[in-house]
């Protein structure tokens, strides 16, 4: 099955090289691909997402009224999940999806591609890496191949800070602690792989900042309002738990 995958996606990469003359390119093309296939996907993350900070309020109240009775609350939640159209799987789907085209293009930009296939000169090699250009050819001919390794841990922790800007303050304050270590581990991993891959993964992210600002942010208001507008149409919830009296104790006969 992954060897399908890897053969498939080098097969198309070449396609899309024959058409436009350009390994680099092809690459970039194959990512907005992708980015649009997946895009209804993104929406539905971003309706479920924003429905579920529209309900927080609510969220925390349940969890409260409930706190005793563990099974309740879960009823509880699970009818207002329901109600908010929400689904957990949502929230990952679309990053599964574009997880084996990120590793298979690992094997792809290695093994598949010609060894001097290049984006346009900018990066010479497409199948070397940062760390493996240094180590070859000293730090200037490399410099290319560093500065797109910066720019992978860089794009990561936008992505996150751009997210963070619709949630609370003290979870704001933990995204960005998440993003900076999240950057920083992504550019070591962005050391030692193909140039091919970190473009992918370039290209992908700023496809998604683009479309956090043009399309997501119109999509989240719009599912906060209808959120909203189901919260306040349901009814009060309700405390179901039935405490027991405590009955005075019988008193020993004189």
């Amino acid at each position: 099955m992954w060897d399908w995958i890897i053969n498939f996606l080098a097969g198309v990469l070449a396609g899309i090289e024959g058409f436009c003359g350009d390994w680099g390119l092809a690459i970039i093309i194959l990512t907005v691909i992708i980015r649009v296939l997946i895009m209804p996907l993104m929406n539905k993350q971003v309706e479920s997402s924003a429905r579920m900070q529209a309900a927080q309020p609510k969220i925390q109240e349940l969890q409260a009224r409930y706190a005793d009775d563990r099974e309740l609350q879960a009823q509880k939640m699970q009818e207002l999940y329901s109600d908010l159209h929400f689904n957990p799987v949502m929230g990952c789907l679309p990053v599964l999806l574009q997880m084996p085209v990120f590793f298979a293009l690992f094997t792809v930009a290695r093994d598949r591609i010609p060894a001097d296939a290049s984006f346009y000169g900018i990066i010479p090699s497409l199948a070397d890496s940062a760390g493996g250009m240094i180590g070859s050819v000293g730090w200037a001919p490399a410099a290319v191949y560093v500065f797109f390794v910066i720019l992978f841990g860089v794009l990561t922790f936008l992505q996150m800070a751009i997210n963070a800007r619709q949630v609370s303050e003290d979870q704001r304050k933990q995204q960005l602690g998440m993003g900076a270590v999240m950057a920083v581990m992504m550019a070591w991993f962005g050391w030692g792989i193909p140039a091919g891959v970190i473009l992918y993964y370039n290209a992908s992210a700023l496809w998604g900042i683009v479309q956090q600002y043009f399309v997501t942010r119109r999509v989240m208001e719009k599912a906060k309002a209808e959120a909203e507008q189901s919260m306040q149409g349901r009814p009060a919830v309700s405390v179901d738990v039935v405490r027991k009296e405590k009955k005075p104790r019988p008193r020993k006969k004189s």
